[in-house]
């Protein structure tokens, strides 16, 4: 019964991206984005992201839009003029706070991957940990591994857990991937979660 409900389970069609303003200092990190925005439009995948067109965030979105990709920006009115809004979007949600950005993008999306980011992005992944943590959803978060930027990020929820703050098993509620092929992958081949009802969050 099990087998048979996970063969019809929906595949994920789309995907909420985490990741930073800034390219960063390693020009490896904007290859990694822009070849994770043509790999999500190839698979058919709908790109949700922050809405902005410049950092990483831009790199992303031009390269999903360039092959034909499917893209929804989301972004608070205070920082359309900070992260510079995406004025190719066809699709740009325009949100009231930060908070209310976040429960957007988590309600459409099938599964998060993590790109390297600032603070900005630390707090989105910490937060749908969080809540996948406390039951609020069962989306897969998936971490791509570029150059070693999440090597901070591994290193402080390990310390959670072997500080006794978290359980043990809470590090296998999100995975960190070595290449986009590997993230492409997955979520080319993971069934999608139950809706999350959006109220909980």
């Amino acid at each position: 019964m099990l087998w048979m409900m996970h063969q019809q389970a929906p595949p994920i069609r789309s995907v909420a991206v985490f990741c930073g303003s800034r390219p960063g200092h390693d020009p490896a990190h904007a290859v990694a984005a822009g070849a994770l925005g043509t790999g999500l439009a190839a698979s058919g995948i709908r790109l949700v992201y922050g809405g902005g067109k410049i950092g990483l965030m831009g790199v992303v979105a031009d390269a999903c839009l360039a092959a034909g990709g499917d893209v929804i920006g989301v972004i608070p009115e205070f920082l359309r003029a900070r992260e510079v809004a995406h004025g190719q979007v066809e699709q740009l949600i325009v949100t009231d706070s930060m908070h209310s950005r976040k429960r957007r993008m988590v309600d459409m999306a099938d599964a998060f991957v993590v790109l390297p980011g600032g603070f900005g992005t630390l707090d989105e992944t910490i937060e749908v940990l969080t809540w996948r943590q406390l039951g609020l959803h069962d989306k897969p978060i998936l971490v791509l591994e570029s150059g070693n930027w999440q090597r901070g990020l591994r290193a402080a929820l390990e310390a959670s857990v072997s500080d006794g703050f978290a359980a043990p098993e809470t590090t296998a509620l999100l995975d960190y991937l070595p290449d986009v092929a590997a993230v492409l992958q997955r979520l080319t081949t993971a069934p999608a979660a139950p809706a999350t009802p959006s109220a909980r969050l």
